[in-house]
């Protein structure tokens, strides 16, 4: 099976059946959700993803590695994510 969501720097198999569960089957439609959407679908459907999953969306979105992802980019993501769920309880 060709797989464009395994092409993108970052993604391999398990993250794209997690988004391909979640309705996510191209770059584009990746492109359109942006990473927080895509990680929240991807959440949403109940998969134990770590932010790490986060990054790498993002990372593969700029195609570059999520590791390489400036540490102000990575805070902007999680500050995104919060306003998007700001019931839920932060860690200690």
């Amino acid at each position: 099976m060709n797989d464009e969501l395994q092409h993108l720097k970052n993604l391999g198999k398990t993250s794209a059946q997690w988004l391909h569960a979640a309705g996510i089957h191209s770059a584009s439609d990746l492109r359109r959700l942006g990473a927080v959407g895509a990680y929240q679908a991807v959440k949403t459907r109940g998969f134990r993803a770590s932010k790490v999953l986060l990054y790498a969306i993002e990372g593969a979105l700029l195609d570059m590695h999520w590791n390489d992802l400036p540490l102000e980019r990575k805070e902007a993501l999680n500050q995104q994510l919060d306003a998007k769920n700001p019931t839920q309880k932060k860690p200690k």
